[in-house]
């Protein structure tokens, strides 16, 4: 089913530090190209010819070209020049697999068969009253859906990013509630103490709503004096490997360096990376019985719930 969503397979700013780009999505090895009317391509990262990786290749002439034999590949994946054989016109099945791509919040997504939905929108990220920070990328030896789950709960931050978003004593969390709805999961009204929610030094309690959109792609928004939303866009590069870019959005601190929130952002995901590396089994259990929950955990729940439902099993258990 993951193969008609929409996911992140890079971000704008890594296919301009390298172009060609090699990707991997689903367990499927990728190219990520830019030619020179602007346009990002995403394609098998194989030549027909031989089977090579496009990825190792380089940009001639508008074209994409392989490293082992310098077949061209044009921005439609079709292949219009052999050195070897520069008089023949190349067969209309030398032809690349080529993908459905959009950049949108800086990333490129792709969808490896017909899409079913759209990419989920960050409203946060396109209003003008907030400021954008993208963060990441941020690489997990852990399943996609083990990744999301650790980004949904709350009762982990006084424990895992302790004098950041949590204290020791004041870990309780109050009750809220959790549903799955016809657009995915949903959780409001969870409460929690931090000790310096919005920069200024006094600790106090914040209130969190959390959604998940798609099974790789979660947001929260966090409330207090101002709104601090972060958007988490996870690629599952294989089952128990993924990366995934946080992106936030937040309408206070303007003044406050852009390197200095992409570090905060580091450190703590930089936190979770070996507590979620860790988890046993690797998969995530959807059977509820195979792991013990509590009310804190209803966010999860209703998350285990809606992928058990859709019927994924990439990633799951």
């Amino acid at each position: 089913m993951l193969q008609h969503d929409w996911l992140p397979i890079a971000s704008v700013s890594q296919l301009a530090q390298q172009n060609p780009l090699s990707g991997r999505l689903l367990g499927e090895d990728l190219v990520v190209w830019q030619g020179e009317n602007g346009d990002v391509q995403v394609w098998r990262d194989l030549c027909v010819h031989r089977g090579t990786k496009l990825s190792l290749g380089k940009l001639v002439n508008g074209c994409l070209a392989c490293p082992y034999h310098g077949w061209r590949y044009d921005e439609t994946g079709q292949c219009v020049h052999i050195p070897a054989h520069p008089e023949q016109t190349p067969p209309e099945k030398a032809k690349a697999q080529t993908y459905r791509v959009q950049v949108k919040y800086g990333l490129i997504w792709v969808a490896l068969d017909t899409p079913q939905h759209d990419i989920p929108v960050f409203a946060e990220w396109e209003d003008d009253s907030f400021r954008n920070i993208p963060s990441g990328p941020y690489q997990f030896e852990a399943a996609a859906p083990r990744v999301i789950e650790n980004f949904l709960d709350v009762a982990h931050f006084p424990f895992v990013h302790s004098g950041s978003l949590g204290d020791p004593a004041h870990a309780e969390i109050s009750d809220y509630e959790a549903q799955v709805t016809e657009n995915g999961v949903i959780a409001e009204g969870i409460e929690i103490w931090q000790p310096d929610p919005d920069g200024t030094g006094v600790g106090k309690m914040v209130t969190y709503t959390y959604k998940v959109m798609r099974p790789t792609i979660a947001y929260f928004v966090k409330t207090a004096a101002q709104r601090f939303a972060a958007y988490y866009a996870v690629c599952p590069i294989d089952e128990t490997q993924s990366q995934g870019w946080i992106l936030m959005a937040m309408n206070y601190g303007f003044d406050v360096p852009e390197s200095e929130l992409i570090t905060f952002q580091d450190v703590v995901t930089g936190e979770d990376i070996p507590i979620v590396e860790s988890q046993r089994p690797e998969l995530l259990p959807l059977d509820l019985q195979a792991e013990l929950h509590l009310r804190s955990d209803r966010t999860a729940i209703a998350y285990r719930k809606w992928l058990r439902e859709l019927g994924i099993t990439f990633g799951t258990a």
